[in-house]
């Protein structure tokens, strides 16, 4: 009898481990596996509030490529619009912190906030970013990247900022016919054919300035540096002038950043990141 009372409280003994052990397993398991996204993803995931798995594990994936490319230092903001509402694509994912000084964006007029990104009407909506160009970032070392969503030729559309020495850095589509880029002086054109995909305009030095589109020169100029820039704010949706808001735009934006500037190499990667970011959110 006292054999058979043995063997049972060391089959129970047995079960017991097995199933703390097993327990154990499957938390550090989990665990684990969110120890594979970077913690400056988790602070922006937290920051944000998304939900969606998906956009967590993109959010993820977006950093870790940023950081493993070395493009990860050369930001100064990142927004990712993800999570579908305006309290969600407000964030930059590089200091998401509900501040100015954290460049965290602030939406005024019409916008439409969906899971494909931020929608302006075309007619008062504009985003204001607080970063006021040639001082958060350098005047001779910059880059500004827009993923537009939307094809609209029409009309004068620009994003940016400007003052008397041309302190814009990203205009898509100006006058119908001719997109112009600016930046401290430089002006380059080229006639657009698309406004749809991922656009960067960079300035590497006092006199290179550049444009692409979905890792394609676009156009570049020589022209050096001017003058010093007027503080003015950079806009999304809209120009910045003075700082009246100007020139709105209808394109769907679902990916933006500021930072040091690029060079080919580094714009082409960039976009190949970007462009697998989109591809795996579905837009």
């Amino acid at each position: 009898m006292e054999v058979w009372w043995s063997m049972v409280r060391l089959l129970f003994i047995l079960l017991f481990s097995v199933s703390v052990c097993y327990g154990q397993a499957n938390r550090f398991a989990g665990f684990g596996s969110r120890n594979t996204c970077p913690v400056e993803a988790l602070k922006f995931i937290d920051s944000s509030g998304i939900t969606d798995q998906t956009q967590k594990d993109a959010i993820c994936t977006l950093v870790k490529q940023l950081q493993d490319s070395a493009l990860w230092t050369k930001m100064v903001a990142v927004y990712p619009f993800v999570g579908g509402t305006a309290s969600t694509h407000k964030w930059n994912l590089k200091n998401p912190i509900n501040s100015d000084a954290a460049y965290r964006i602030v939406f005024f007029g019409g916008w439409t906030h969906s899971s494909n990104g931020a929608l302006p009407n075309g007619i008062n909506a504009y985003a204001d970013t607080r970063i006021i160009s040639g001082v958060a970032i350098s005047a001779s070392s910059i880059h500004f990247s827009k993923f537009n969503r939307t094809n609209d030729l029409t009309g004068n559309k620009i994003d940016g900022t400007y003052d008397v020495y041309n302190n814009t850095f990203f205009q898509a589509n100006y006058s119908a016919g001719n997109a112009i880029v600016g930046g401290f002086g430089s002006i380059l054109t080229y006639t657009p054919t698309d406004t749809r995909g991922f656009f960067v305009t960079s300035r590497t030095s006092l006199s290179l300035i550049k444009t692409f589109r979905n890792g394609t020169q676009l156009g570049s100029s020589t022209t050096a540096i001017t003058g010093i820039p007027t503080l003015v704010y950079t806009y999304i949706g809209a120009r910045a002038e003075a700082p009246i808001p100007s020139f709105f735009n209808t394109y769907e934006c679902s990916f933006a950043s500021y930072g040091t500037g690029l060079t080919d190499a580094e714009a082409s990667t960039l976009y190949n990141i970007v462009n697998a970011f989109q591809t795996t959110l579905g837009r």
